[in-house]
């Protein structure tokens, strides 16, 4: 069974929380924070521009000794991130992630953003397709025909 991105997507839902690029970083570590996410979608004029995470954030906050102030989100965000698409396998998304280092992956089809996973997203589906396949293997012994024991001599 082949799981696609679009089925982690529906799964999720496509809710995106954005920033704009002059937005400050502060005001970002906010919302990441309050939502409990660990990613922003950089956008301008209704076009992502870049994503924002949490590790640009530390990175920032280690070089300027544990301070964000004036700091702007362009000054920090991943310009132009890695997308996947919704065609594309669970397992080309996990490469995607791995190969690049990364743990948002935007969603896109053509210029229409549908959303952004997360490697957890794809850890959770991944658990569920799982245990699909173990409730449908289980039923598939349960009800293993016995054999006949004419065929036998």
């Amino acid at each position: 069974m082949v799981m696609l991105v679009k089925e982690i997507l529906s799964l999720k839902g496509s809710q995106l929380y954005t920033i704009a690029p002059e937005g400050l970083l502060a005001d970002a570590v906010s919302l990441m924070v309050g939502r409990d996410i660990g990613s922003l979608v950089v956008m301008q004029d209704g076009q992502m521009v870049g994503m924002l995470t949490f590790r640009e954030v530390l990175a920032v906050l280690n070089a300027k000794g544990g301070t964000l102030t004036g700091v702007q989100v362009r000054d920090v965000m991943v310009d132009n991130p890695v997308c996947a698409h919704p065609e594309d396998t669970i397992d080309q998304m996990r490469s995607i992630m791995l190969e690049q280092h990364i743990r948002y992956l935007p969603i896109r089809e053509g210029d229409r953003l549908l959303g952004v996973l997360s490697f957890h997203d794809v850890a959770k589906a991944a658990l569920k397709a799982a245990a699909f396949e173990n409730r449908l293997l289980k039923m598939y012994i349960k009800n293993w025909p016995e054999p006949d024991p004419a065929e036998s001599k």
